[in-house]
């Protein structure tokens, strides 16, 4: 059909048929591309988003338990990091119960001899040697010598400190006080 038009046109004289024939047919041409275009462009961009939205559903599962795993390993780590922490305070209670133990053994000897010694001294002696010692010893000592030495004791003392010393004293004989040091 084009070419017998385009023959048709080689034999006009002015060649007018020929530029308009030649034009139509670029339009037609440039519209059915531009056209066929958009259809790709539109079939492509659809089957894309189809083709987006099946891979992601095919990775989904992969995804989320890549995820879980990650996680998974987070808290192995914090769950170590927590372990290694407790076993140092574990071993640090372990020192200071210890040592405390120590220090109470030592303070029970220390305490046996000194209140075989207060029990010897006289009131008005022991009275200023008392108030020198901290006053948690002293209230441990005066308590375990013979009430009449321990008032005549503390009668002898300073007010403030003989105060004080009754004050730890009253405490130690409070039955809501904890005895257990733990």
């Amino acid at each position: 059909m084009i070419k017998p038009a385009l023959h048709a046109a080689k034999r006009s004289s002015d060649g007018r048929l020929l530029r308009y024939l030649a034009a139509g047919f670029l339009l037609f041409t440039l519209t059915g591309a531009q056209a066929q275009e958009a259809s790709v462009e539109t079939i492509s961009r659809s089957s894309s988003e189809d083709e987006i939205r099946q891979f992601c559903t095919n990775i989904a599962d992969a995804a989320r338990d890549r995820r879980y795993l990650l996680q998974k390993q987070e808290l192995e780590k914090l769950q170590t990091d927590v372990d290694e922490r407790i076993a140092k305070l574990e071993e640090r209670k372990a020192e200071y119960q210890d040592w405390l133990q120590r220090r109470n053994d030592f303070m029970k000897q220390a305490e046996a001899g000194l209140v075989d010694i207060f029990k010897t001294m006289k009131a008005d002696a022991a009275a200023p040697q008392l108030q020198e010692v901290p006053p948690i010893l002293a209230a441990a000592i005066i308590m375990k010598l013979p009430a009449r030495q321990s008032g005549l004791i503390l009668s002898e003392m300073d007010p403030k400190k003989a105060g004080m010393i009754a004050a730890i004293m009253s405490s130690a004989a409070d039955p809501k006080t904890s005895k257990d040091p733990s």
